[in-house]
């Protein structure tokens, strides 16, 4: 994955946000201080009228999910991603997975925003930060001027439960690529216990809201919203997108695109494709 050529230190604590900038090879980098944790961020590309903040997936970073939006769309656009809290170099604290992480993640989002001066922007999750953009849209209707997600669920059922179970045991169930990723973040042991916290968790969300992981959130999003799909994608099946398409009013128009070739990772083997996309609809 890609370095940062320079590292963010704590520094003393002071009222409100704190910020500490530096120059990586995505962008500049900083932490700021909502909610009452230090969430890592980096950003590339001129201030703009609409910049783009971009949520990463379950363990994911800026840099392991968003390397490719943060430096190929900052071109049109001021690119923003960040570590949610618990993740890459937000932490500490340790990550956790209350039974509402999803919306506790939008909100941090929304204050980090705040925070950097943004009072109106567009957004773009994938995965699980797919998921919590549409929980941050739907908080924040005024806020959130276009949305873009991929490879989320709207609803989990036993089927799911079931599958995630099966990958529980990182070191025998993930792949080399999966763990040459993670590992050097959080360490084998690390991982391993923050994936079965995510395992329980959604277990838990499957038991409480009966499969609901935001479905009601999303039927009350008004923004413009683009869903796009990996035809290939193993983990997040094609009616979840189609699900969005038809539930989503957005502004009347919730476009689908389906990349035939696409899996789960579809914006970075198929960067150029995603982001021409991306830049057409910030455009419209």
């Amino acid at each position: 994955m890609p370095r940062l050529h320079c590292f963010t230190s704590r520094l003393a604590r002071t009222i409100g946000a704190r910020r500490m900038l530096c120059t990586s090879t995505l962008g500049a980098s900083g932490t700021l201080r909502v909610r009452g944790v230090d969430l890592f961020y980096i950003k590339n590309g001129r201030e703009t009228d609409m910049p783009l903040l971009c949520m990463p997936g379950a363990m994911g970073t800026a840099e392991t999910d968003f390397a490719p939006q943060l430096t190929g769309l900052s071109d049109t656009t001021q690119v923003i991603s960040f570590d949610p809290r618990g993740y890459g170099r937000s932490r500490p604290p340790a990550r956790e997975f209350p039974i509402d992480f999803y919306q506790q993640d939008a909100d941090d989002a929304a204050a980090l925003m705040k925070a950097l001066g943004h009072e109106r922007y567009a957004l773009m999750g994938w995965s699980d930060g797919a998921i919590s953009a549409v929980m941050h849209a739907a908080s924040n209707p005024a806020t959130v001027a276009k949305l873009i997600i991929f490879g989320g669920n709207a609803y989990l059922t036993k089927k799911d439960i079931d599958a995630f179970e099966a990958t529980r045991n990182v070191e025998a169930t993930w792949s080399r690529r999966q763990k040459e990723t993670h590992y050097p973040i959080y360490g084998a042991e690390g991982l391993q216990k923050m994936w079965g916290s995510a395992c329980d968790a959604w277990a838990a969300i499957y038991e409480h809201s009966q499969g609901d992981v935001c479905m009601r959130q999303a039927k009350s999003i008004t923004c413009p919203t683009m869903v796009l799909h990996g035809a290939k994608d193993p983990i997040c099946l094609p009616e979840h997108a189609e699900w969005f398409k038809a539930n989503i009013p957005g502004d009347g128009a919730t476009s689908l695109h389906v990349l035939p070739e696409g899996k789960h990772n579809l914006h970075i083997r198929f960067a150029d494709e995603v982001n021409g996309l991306v830049r057409d609809f910030l455009k419209r």
